[in-house]
């Protein structure tokens, strides 16, 4: 196994996990917040899919997202976060995070092994590989307050 190819397996992983986690929230279980202050379940989905498409991916070379829905990203500012309602619905997200992803991984593929040795031009991740590499501790992060909303709601224990 290459590094493309454990960057790779890395990326799908969290989405399949990220899937699995959703599989069994219904639309009115995603306004559920972790904790009190804490951006509830639609926030972090849309946080995620916007800091791919927006921060992590401009870092990498060849690098063409699609763009976000029109008023994506102003429906999850710091300004909405406070909301529960005027959100997608969980195939919405589910829809994007996929296509988005897929773009990234097929960004992965056109990438030569020298290329993820390249500047980042950011400090917390260096290199290109790096910060491929940081999306999926980004959705880790993310995924962990999943694992606490599905508690919360009385879902079983998927891991």
């Amino acid at each position: 196994m290459n590094a493309k190819d454990s960057i790779k397996f890395l990326l799908e992983s969290n989405e399949n996990m990220i899937s699995m986690y959703l599989s069994d929230l219904t639309d009115a279980d995603l306004p559920v917040r972790p904790a009190t202050g804490a951006n509830h379940l639609t926030c972090q989905l849309g946080h995620l899919i916007i800091a791919e498409v927006n921060f992590f991916l401009p870092k990498v070379p060849g690098a063409k997202p699609e763009p976000l829905p029109a008023g994506f990203a102003e429906q999850h500012s710091k300004d909405t976060v406070n909301s529960e309602t005027g959100f997608k619905t969980k195939e919405e997200y589910l829809a994007l995070f996929k296509s988005v992803r897929a773009a990234t991984l097929a960004t992965i593929d056109k990438l030569s092994d020298a290329d993820l040795d390249k500047d980042s031009g950011w400090q917390m991740a260096g290199t290109v590989g790096k910060v491929l590499l940081f999306i999926g501790s980004h959705d880790l992060m993310h995924a962990g307050q999943f694992t606490v909303v599905r508690r919360k709601l009385g879902k079983p224990v998927l891991f």
